[in-house]
């Protein structure tokens, strides 16, 4: 650890997150006074109405017209939640990166849900920090079958409650929260968990027997570090979003796949996998605007399902 009064100066004492009606913005404060300001995506807390351009009490300018939904609030509440989330991985990043250390937020509500300030406090850094001090959950993904966990299998023909328990039990071994289950239209369930600041989800449908079974499996992790454990998705030996972008590309031809590009998304139908690229222009402040130290364009997410071919079997069967 440095020493402290060297470079109390620069550590950081409290954070501020407030939502105002053009968007959201969070201030660190260091331990002289000094402030620095970050502008983060998000929606604004106000809903304008059509009346001459007034706002109701919650709203966001560019959300909608109308009286303040009933599911306003609830939005409001996920967005700050989120942005805490992405507000504490930036400012422990960049506390690592000046102090070398971890910089813990304490969050208290002001007003909930759309102003916060949070208490920080230094802790020794994250073992897997360091290259080779903490062992990657590895995924081996497995064309036409599924996927091949550390200790389970998460295979296509997987029954829905099965693979839903396999999630439960990931989140357990890796510490994170609970899987969290949400509409997404075109399947008959999602459930997605943590894996370090990565995230890996699983979709299913309901086949023509009746049963819900897996269908599709899609990992995603931002750029930057990937957090305890790391997040690796591999196929034929190669780690698709850890590896640049370009030269997993290049890897992939070369075994042969057919390469389909369109628009952010890289296709190998043959398989069924999906790859898709960072956005482009993300918004400034949002987690998808931090970019990798060495600047190498990486995947942000991968998704595998059955083969058009396999698919149409088991729907048949």
């Amino acid at each position: 650890m440095r020493n402290e009064e060297a470079d109390g100066g620069r550590v950081p004492a409290r954070v501020l997150l407030r939502g105002e009606p053009d968007g959201w913005h969070c201030v660190v404060v260091t331990g002289s006074g000094a402030e620095r300001r970050w502008n983060l995506a998000g929606a604004g807390t106000r809903w304008q109405t059509h009346e001459g351009g007034r706002e109701g009490a919650r709203g966001g300018a560019r959300e909608g017209y109308g009286p303040e939904p009933p599911w306003w609030r609830r939005r409001l509440c996920e967005t700050a939640d989120a942005l805490r989330e992405a507000v504490a991985e930036r400012l422990t990043d960049a506390t690592f990166r000046e102090l070398g250390a971890e910089a813990a937020i304490t969050w208290f509500a002001l007003e909930e849900p759309v102003e916060w300030e949070g208490l920080v406090t230094l802790q020794e850094p994250d073992p897997a920090r360091f290259p080779g001090r903490v062992p990657p959950f590895v995924i081996t993904l497995d064309p036409g079958r599924g996927a091949l966990l550390p200790d389970a299998d998460l295979l296509f023909s997987t029954h829905a409650p099965d693979a839903w328990a396999t999630l439960t039990a990931l989140a357990e071994r890796c510490g994170a929260p609970p899987p969290e289950s949400s509409f997404l239209c075109g399947w008959a369930g999602h459930r997605s968990v943590r894996v370090g600041r990565g995230r890996l989800a699983l979709s299913s449908e309901r086949g023509e027997d009746g049963a819900e079974r897996l269908a599709e499996i899609f990992g995603t992790r931002r750029p930057g570090w990937s957090g305890n454990p790391e997040l690796r998705l591999r196929l034929d030996g190669i780690d698709l979003l850890d590896e640049p972008a370009n030269d997993v590309v290049t890897l992939l031809g070369g075994l042969g796949h057919e390469i389909v590009r369109r628009g952010r998304t890289v296709r190998l139908p043959a398989i069924g996998l999906t790859l898709y690229e960072p956005e482009r222009d993300p918004v400034p402040g949002s987690p998808d605007a931090f970019q990798p130290e060495d600047g190498t364009e990486r995947f942000a997410g991968v998704a595998l399902r059955l083969p058009s071919a396999l698919a149409a079997v088991r729907t048949l069967a």
